[in-house]
């Protein structure tokens, strides 16, 4: 039986409302020319924007040079790289992979190979994955489905009591979002984050979503003024192109040996070249204006209609909203506005990080308008 382009895909997201054939900055264009506001990034994935020209500039650079070569062998993209990020985190190695789910499972390798426990707490509604390691961590019953059990010990979000009660001798992990991005946009209490710190386990930040500049810092984690064992990263760190990474901090270094771990494809110098761009752009400045837009974002989210709440930080917003989720990013499509869902009933925003206050306002015009109808 012939397939048709639509039905040669597995069924795994929803049927596309839309084909997008062209970005540029924030702004997307579908197959008609239509035009749109981007306030979802793929998924807080292009943080610089479409097309921005430093990691544009240095991709296309480095496809007339090398593309490939495995981990056999060493390449300059890929040592820079794990080079500003361990200066970013203060001293850390890094293991380069091609996307959150495999940086989060490397973590939780190499947490069981440093701590002979394997033992995991993680946070209820909390995201790390969809293969079955991470997907075990991952506080969604609904996602794990039939496909794993629990491989961890949920506790609520910032429940400092619960957090106690599941510690134990056998936990040689205890695994973070800084903000849930997929759980509702929940930002972490430093309280909470405090208290983590203080078990005899690892204590690793899924920065997948909130790395790179997202919430207003590099990291996530700088909000809490702690020092983790070990972070992930993918999404935003090469603004689109698949890379993946797990940083050890050098207190902790020293676990995995050769045959431990690897990837054929991380460290890929293309991706790698294009994360060394990103990493040179996002700058104390660039940080200061996510903090100022974010703010104004979430200041304007909560003066709308059927929002209940607005949290998060930097630019990762969510409204807590008394209506379904899913039909208002849908009527915002149809206005112009890209956006996200984060559970049933609410709305997630992750704009590229060069916005301007004029597009926040623009967004906040057409939410406005779609809430009211």
């Amino acid at each position: 039986m012939s397939t048709t382009l639509a039905t040669a895909l597995l069924p795994t997201y929803p049927e596309p409302r839309v084909a997008f054939v062209e970005g540029d900055g924030v702004q997307l264009t579908d197959a008609a020319g239509r035009t749109y506001l981007d306030f979802a990034a793929g998924i807080a994935v292009v943080g610089l924007g479409h097309r921005h020209p430093a990691p544009l500039a240095a991709a296309h650079g480095q496809l007339d040079r090398l593309w490939h070569v495995s981990n056999l062998f060493a390449t300059d993209p890929a040592r820079v790289l794990a080079q500003l990020l361990s200066e970013r985190m203060g001293g850390a190695h890094a293991f380069f992979c091609n996307s959150g789910t495999e940086a989060n499972e490397a973590a939780l390798k190499y947490a069981r190979k440093a701590t002979g426990k394997r033992g995991v707490i993680a946070l209820e509604q909390s995201f790390h994955g969809r293969t079955l390691g991470a997907l075990g961590v991952t506080g969604q019953p609904g996602k794990r489905g039939g496909f794993v059990d629990a491989g961890a010990t949920f506790v609520p979000p910032n429940d400092v009591d619960a957090l106690h009660a599941a510690m134990s001798e056998e936990i040689g992990l205890v695994l973070l979002e800084p903000v849930l991005g997929e759980g509702g946009v929940i930002p972490l209490e430093p309280e909470f984050v405090a208290a983590a710190r203080e078990f005899d386990a690892l204590l690793a930040f899924d920065e997948v979503q909130t790395g790179v500049g997202r919430t207003g810092t590099f990291f996530g984690f700088e909000h809490f003024g702690v020092t983790p064992d070990l972070v992930t990263m993918a999404k935003a760190l090469a603004n689109g192109l698949p890379i993946g990474c797990l940083l050890v901090s050098e207190h902790v270094a020293g676990a995995f040996a050769p045959g431990d771990h690897g990837s054929t494809f991380g460290g890929n110098p293309v991706s790698c070249a294009a994360a060394v761009a990103v990493c040179d752009t996002v700058d104390d400045e660039l940080l200061a204006a996510v903090r100022a837009n974010g703010a104004r974002l979430l200041q304007g989210l909560a003066g709308l209609p059927h929002v209940v709440e607005a949290r998060g930080r930097g630019l990762l917003a969510g409204a807590q909203l008394d209506v379904p989720a899913g039909p208002v990013v849908d009527a915002a499509l149809d206005a112009g506005l890209v956006c996200l869902t984060s559970g049933a009933d609410v709305l997630r925003l992750a704009p590229p990080l060069v916005v301007d206050a004029s597009h926040v306002d623009t967004a906040l015009s057409i939410l406005e308008e779609v809430l009211n109808a």
